[in-house]
C-alpha cells in the first residue's frame, strides 16, 4: 500500500499545533497554588489533586509532541509506516489516528 504522505504530513502538523496549544493551557493549570489564597482546606486539597492530574496530562502531552516531531522527521524514510517490532505495515487508519505510533496495533498491545 502506498501511503499518502502529504495527507499524513498535514495530520502530523495539525496534531503538533493542537498538542502545543494543549501544553500551553496545561502549563497555566499547573502553576503553583498560593498558600495564602483564602480557600478552604477541602478546596485546597481539591486544587492540589487537580494540579497533579494536570501535571500528568502535561507530561503526556510533552511526550506526544516529541513523538509527533520525530514522526514528521521520519515521514520521508522508506520504513515509515512499518512496525519496528514485526516489520509489517501499520494500517493507514492507525497512522492517521496516531501518526506518532511506530507499532502496529498487535505489537502495541503486547
Amino acid at each position: 500500500m502506498k501511503l499518502n504522505k502529504s495527507e499524513i504530513k498535514l495530520k502530523i502538523q495539525s496534531e503538533i499545533l493542537k498538542t502545543t496549544e494543549l501544553i500551553d493551557t496545561l502549563q497555566e493549570l499547573t502553576k503553583p497554588i498560593e498558600p495564602d489564597c483564602a480557600i478552604g482546606r477541602v478546596s485546597r486539597m481539591d486544587a492540589i489533586n487537580n494540579k497533579a492530574i494536570n501535571e500528568n496530562a502535561l507530561r503526556k502531552a510533552k511526550q506526544k509532541l516529541v513523538s509527533l516531531k520525530a514522526a514528521l522527521e521520519r515521514l520521508d524514510d522508506d520504513d515509515f509506516g512499518i512496525c519496528v517490532r514485526c516489520n509489517n505495515e501499520i494500517p493507514f487508519g492507525r497512522i492517521v489516528l496516531m501518526p506518532q505510533s511506530r507499532f502496529c496495533v498487535y505489537c502495541a498491545s503486547k
